[in-house]
């Protein structure tokens, strides 16, 4: 598998990572536990070394996944997990990053990954109520007593990522981006002016960009899809399904899968990019991970460019509630 390193820390990991959520949460139907953890295990078997999960996903179950299914190849593996959450009996009543609930959830997910260390420990999401440089702070400490590798943060915005580099060097960020959702374009420049790599979760646009979601496609309420606008108010749908066609003709003509091309698209974009698309599949597993292989030209980039500018995406990437906790 091609690996790349991520930021001036030069984190390597696979090329492509996998995005582990789905296996617990937010995407039914779920695989049986022992298929999951089978699933987990092929997925190192063919190469793959990135995974990336959360305490939230599944109200600890994903981590508990993971640790089943790679402690027996811990050294060979980057697991990316993430922090930040007051969890309370299962539930989540909302955002805490203060120092001693991170040193909580850090001992929690040691114990759930069946590690002594996390390679790359994210804030989930910002929490206004706690200075990022105190976030930072404790972030450096775990990295002096070995507990973390390597910190970052995840649906960021720039201030906040200026201000906790400056405390504590920021190895990654991680937010939605694809061809589906372009604006953290806007800050690529500052995270190579900081030496930070780029992990986009969501790269296939929550699936659209397959072409495989049609306008009367319906979701399950415990699929994350059926609170977004993008995929609950059908003119939204019936207006991106011109950008999914144009996509995959273009994929077609090139004898390549729509996916190919969307993880290619995002590869070409800069080298420190790493994306992390889910799947439950092996196929569509090895479908993703040889992205890391395609090879289009400089016109075919420019071609894709062309067609996403023609076909603006209709509708918000999230639901209200959702939106708020972003880019802080």
């Amino acid at each position: 598998m091609v690996h790349r390193k991520i930021g001036k820390q030069e984190l390597e990991v696979s090329a492509i990572g996998l995005g582990c959520m789905g296996l617990s949460q937010s995407y039914p139907p779920f695989l049986p536990k022992e298929d999951s953890i089978k699933f987990l295990q092929q997925a190192v078997t063919m190469g793959q070394t990135f995974f990336d999960t959360s305490e939230l996903y599944g109200r600890y179950a994903n981590e508990e996944l993971l640790g089943n299914a790679l402690c027996s190849v811990r050294k060979d593996v980057v697991i990316a997990t993430k922090y930040g959450w007051n969890i309370q009996d299962g539930k989540v009543l909302g955002l805490d990053s203060r120092p001693e609930t991170i040193r909580k959830s850090l001992e929690g997910s040691l114990k759930r990954l069946k590690t002594d260390y996390i390679d790359l420990y994210y804030q989930h999401r910002v929490d206004p109520s706690v200075p990022i440089e105190e976030v930072a702070g404790v972030m450096k400490e775990l990295y002096e007593e070995g507990k973390v590798l390597h910190w970052g943060l995840s649906e960021a915005g720039a201030a906040t990522i200026r201000k906790a580099n400056a405390v504590f060097p920021v190895t990654a960020l991680q937010s939605e981006y694809s061809m589906w959702y372009r604006k953290p374009e806007e800050i690529l420049p500052l995270l190579e002016e900081l030496g930070i790599g780029f992990v986009p979760f969501s790269p296939l646009g929550k699936g659209f960009l397959t072409g495989k979601i049609g306008t009367e496609a319906s979701f399950a309420e415990n699929d994350i899809r059926h609170t977004i606008p993008r995929f609950n108010e059908k003119e939204n749908m019936e207006t991106n399904q011109a950008l999914a066609m144009e996509i995959n003709r273009f994929a077609e003509e090139r004898e390549l899968s729509a996916a190919q091309v969307s993880l290619a698209w995002l590869l070409h974009k800069k080298p420190w990019i790493v994306p992390i698309p889910g799947t439950k599949s092996e196929n569509r597993l090895r479908e993703n991970m040889s992205a890391a292989y395609v090879i289009m030209s400089e016109d075919d980039y420019s071609k894709l460019d062309e067609i996403l500018d023609m076909h603006p995406v209709a509708g918000g990437r999230y639901a209200e509630s959702m939106e708020r906790m972003t880019g802080k």
